[in-house]
Order: structure tokens, then sequence, then C-alpha cells
């Protein structure tokens, strides 16, 4: 809004190509990609520079619209615009993005022909690559070469994807290292550190070392937001410790002025997991008591809770319910869940409830999709018979 009313003012307001840049990139966030390239289109040639082609880039690649990102890069390569590591760094990150990693090796080559300084980003972005790959062999040679470079300095992303890659190959001892060096280069300005650390740290099932970063982490920030307790909840569930989730959640909730379901919704789908069904059912009534407003998500994880108890009632009330939320527009029922309750109401000759369902399905869209075929002619072959 800031920068649509300074557009408006031209006569006031000098912008640079790197104001519209960053406009380009806020539009594309608020409004969308297509109107993001209207707004590219109608810039003055003199505008469309090195600066406001690598933010529509950016806006192709985190769309991941292959076509248009290649294309893209290719107009800045023929006007001399990728001439810096920052094109070429958001490129290879798409690449690992589409699950196209094999790529990458092709930028990074194009960049040593081209005599393009590599950064810290590079080097991460390559070394994540090779960890897509699963080639522990190519991740330690570029690791090998990154170290050489005296341009450029570990950080603690670089140690993070390190130890990501030796969990995956099951080298607990050298990701436990990494994590090790990556808390070395900790920062009380980066939360996304704490995260990664609390993740991985459960991922290698070091209980103590996730509630000692937690405890770094409380003690670090003064204020711990929605995210944090997130990270640190889904951890322990991880670990098994349901009590010291159940506690953390407690304290997320006497502390929290943003009821985000999405942090109760962890604890809730532990619960609908393990078939505690009364469990999940005071979690949900306390989050709506405390002013919280579920998520059409949240409300199929106890469908699926009540499914696995055997109250199929009960299940499909919460799927009405969880279309019933405004922001529902693109949820859709797990087709899993739709198929049981179609087969039980089938089964006792219970036409309302299939016709709920049914009716359930249509608002949303489903009737349209391909995933949702056989259980609109099951339905019709259901209704022939009767």
């Amino acid at each position: 809004q800031v920068y649509d009313w300074m557009t408006d003012r031209r006569d006031r307001f000098s912008l640079s190509s790197s104001d519209m840049a960053i406009q380009l990139d806020l539009i594309a966030k608020v409004r969308g990609v297509p109107d993001a390239e209207e707004y590219f289109e109608k810039l003055p040639d003199p505008l469309k520079d090195k600066r406001t082609y690598g933010s529509l880039l950016n806006v192709y690649a985190q769309a991941r619209m292959k076509e248009k990102t290649e294309y893209t890069f290719e107009q800045m390569r023929k006007k001399a615009f990728a001439t810096d590591t920052l094109p070429f760094n958001v490129l290879m990150n798409f690449y690992v993005d589409v699950a196209e990693p094999e790529k990458v090796s092709t930028v990074t080559d194009e960049m040593k022909q081209r005599n393009i300084a590599f950064d810290v980003c590079t080097y991460n972005i390559w070394i994540k690559c090779c960890a897509a790959m699963k080639d522990a062999d190519a991740m330690e040679r570029v690791f090998n070469q990154m170290i050489a470079d005296e341009s450029v300095v570990a950080n603690w992303t670089t140690y993070t994807t390190l130890a990501s890659m030796h969990i995956k190959l099951e080298n607990f001892e050298k990701a436990e290292e990494c994590l090790k060096e990556a808390e070395k280069r900790a920062t009380g300005r980066d939360k996304k550190c704490f995260h990664f650390l609390i993740t991985l740290y459960s991922h290698l099932q070091k209980k103590e070392e996730v509630y000692r970063i937690w405890n770094w982490y409380k003690a670090t920030f003064k204020t711990i937001h929605n995210l944090g307790y997130q990270e640190v909840l889904s951890a322990l569930v991880r670990l098994g410790d349901i009590e010291g989730a159940e506690l953390l959640y407690e304290e997320w909730a006497s502390k929290s002025s943003s009821f985000d379901p999405k942090t109760m919704n962890i604890l809730l789908a532990w619960y609908s997991r393990e078939g505690f069904v009364v469990k999940a059912e005071q979690t949900l009534n306390r989050f709506v008591e405390k002013g919280g407003n579920p998520k059409p998500n949240t409300w199929e994880i106890l469908a699926t809770a009540y499914l696995k108890d055997n109250q199929f009632a009960e299940s499909l009330s919460c799927l009405e319910k969880a279309t019933a939320v405004k922001s529902a527009s693109k949820w859709r029922p797990r087709p899993t869940n739709v198929e049981s309750l179609l087969a039980y109401f089938k089964e006792k000759n219970d036409t309302e409830s299939v016709d709920r369902l049914m009716s359930l399905l249509r608002s949303r869209g489903c009737a349209e999709n391909e995933e949702y075929k056989s259980l609109f002619d099951t339905y019709a072959l259901a209704v022939a018979g009767t």
C-alpha cells in the first residue's frame, strides 16, 4: 500500500529500479504472480534492468514455474544482467525445489566459466543439492571446496544441511559433530538456526539436547512466537515425550495472545493417531473456549480420531464443521476418510448421512476431481440400487 501510494505520486517521489524490484516482489506475495507480471510489463524499459528482472526471476522461482523461470534467466543472460551471484543462486535453489538437482552442476559450471564468484549461499545450495541426490562424496567435495575458498565463511546453514544429510545416511556421529559446529555459529538474531537445531537433534533422538537448545532459545529471545513452540512441540512428539509436549503446550496456551491452530494441531494429531479421542476432544474444546479458531484440517484431525473410534456420525459432523470454516475454500476431505464414512453409511442404509456427505463433497468441488471419481461412482450405484 505504501509503494502504491508513492507510485501514484511520482511528482513527489523518485522511485529507482531497486524500489520497483521490491514492489514487484511484494505484489507477487500479496496479489499473486499475474499481477506481478502485469506490473513488470508496464515498467518503462530503462527500469527493466538486472534488479527488476532479478525480482521477476525470484517470483517465478518461488512459484515453481519452470518454463518462466528458465526463460527469464535466459533473457537475463542475453541482456547481460546475469553477471553476479544472486540470479545463479535463485536458479540453483529452484532446481533443488523442483526436484531436478542434477541440473545444478550446469549452473555451477557456467559460474566457473564466467568467473562469477561463489558466496556462502551458493555453496549451501550446492551442498543441499548433493544431499537431495544422496551423494555423500559429492557433498564432501563441495564442502572441502568451500573451506578452501578464502572469500567464503561457512555458516550455521552449511552445518545443519550437512547434518541433515548425515542423518539420512545414518551417519549419526558425523551429524552430531555438524550440529555442534552449527551451534558455534548461532547468533541471537536468527531464530531459524534454533529451529533447525531442535528439529535435527530430535531426529537423532537426543532429548536432552532438544531441551538444552530450547532453554538457550528462550534465554536468547524475549518473545517466543508460535513457530518456535511448533518446532519444539513437533520435536518432543517425535521423541515420544508426550508428557513434555503437554506441559509445553500448556505453557504456550497460557502465554499466547495469538492462538494459531497449527500449534494445537501437533498435539491433536498425536492424540488422534494413538486413539486418545477424549483428550483430542478436550484439547480442541479448550482451544475454542480460549478464542481459538480451528482450521479445516483441525476438524479433520478430530474426524479421523472419531473414525478410528467407530464414531461415524461425529466424524461426519466434524467434516461439516471443516466445510463451514471461512478459510476452507481450498480444503478437501481426505478420500480415505470419505471412503470409510461412505462404506459405513451404505452398510447401515443411512441415506440421509450419505446425502450429507456427498453434498459436502460437491460444495468442495470434489465432483470435478479425479481423486474422488470412484466415490461418486459408488454413490451413483447406491442411489440406483435404491
